[in-house]
């Protein structure tokens, strides 16, 4: 079983400026509220016992967030607000299961993933991207439970316009599963429109094999100069190691641009 998570959180927001230029954009509010915790819940809804918190000293806001208790004891004292007492134990909950480590520097996804190197104790480990929220059914619950069926690593899979596709990691087909479900050939990090091998993108949820290490030390930088998770899954696929595209069940947000940030707020609030 799958027990450990990390969700980088150290890119710089730039879609979401102004806004983030004052607030990390994960804590900024998603109809009422921040929008790390909607991640946070999924994970411990999928039954992960550990979340690690990629951050850069520039956005320890995000783990001042987690320990405010001086402000929570002291106005609960004052107003005896039994909503206010509720959220500080929220708080206090997700605190239980998080770690902070730091990427000051961004170079990319792959490098994040780097910075856990130490922290990962299984075989497989579930990895979240803040910017991608997938609400109504449990991505990552789903996602377990076929890695516990196939021992498989697994990316979530959504279907883009095909003029897109240099937004996103695309995937080739290897061999269909079922219905949902497809064994991956090959992944490219933002590909041209000619080279892209299908418009299948790989969305912000992904299980991924502790031996992913070994790829990401020596990895050479990528497009645009940064460490791409793609290139290193790629060199795994290389390898043999078997990747899932899940296509998954639940509406997916992105939330990391301003339209899709707002738009988030709309669809959340008709739940």
């Amino acid at each position: 079983m799958i027990k450990q998570a990390i969700i980088p959180l150290a890119g710089l927001g730039t879609r979401l400026l102004p806004l983030s230029s004052v607030i990390p954009k994960e804590l900024l509010p998603i109809n009422g509220k921040p929008g790390i915790q909607y991640i946070l819940d999924e994970c411990i809804d999928a039954g992960i016992k550990e979340i690690i918190l990629i951050i850069s000293k520039k956005k320890i806001m995000i783990k001042n967030y987690f320990f405010n208790d001086k402000f929570y004891n002291k106005i609960i004292k004052k107003k005896k607000d039994p909503r206010i007492k509720q959220e500080y134990k929220k708080i206090l909950r997700y605190r239980k299961l998080i770690k902070f480590v730091y990427q000051n520097k961004p170079l990319g996804t792959g490098h994040a993933v780097l910075k856990t190197k130490n922290l990962i104790k299984d075989k497989f480990f579930l990895m979240l991207l803040p910017d991608d929220l997938i609400i109504k059914k449990n991505c990552s619950k789903s996602m377990i439970q076929l890695n516990k069926r196939y021992h498989s690593s697994v990316m979530a899979s959504l279907k883009v316009k095909k003029s897109d596709v240099t937004r996103w990691g695309i995937y080739k087909f290897k061999k269909k599963i079922d219905k949902k479900n497809f064994f991956i050939d090959d992944v490219i990090e933002k590909p041209s429109l000619k080279k892209a091998p299908s418009n299948r993108a790989v969305i912000g949820r992904y299980i991924l094999p502790k031996k992913i290490f070994s790829k990401l030390v020596k990895q050479k930088p990528g497009k645009g100069g940064e460490i791409h998770i793609t290139d290193a899954i790629q060199s795994l696929i290389y390898d043999n190691e078997k990747f899932i595209a899940h296509n998954f069940s639940g509406k997916y947000l992105d939330c990391g641009s301003m339209k899709g940030y707002i738009n988030s707020s709309k669809e959340i609030s008709k739940l």
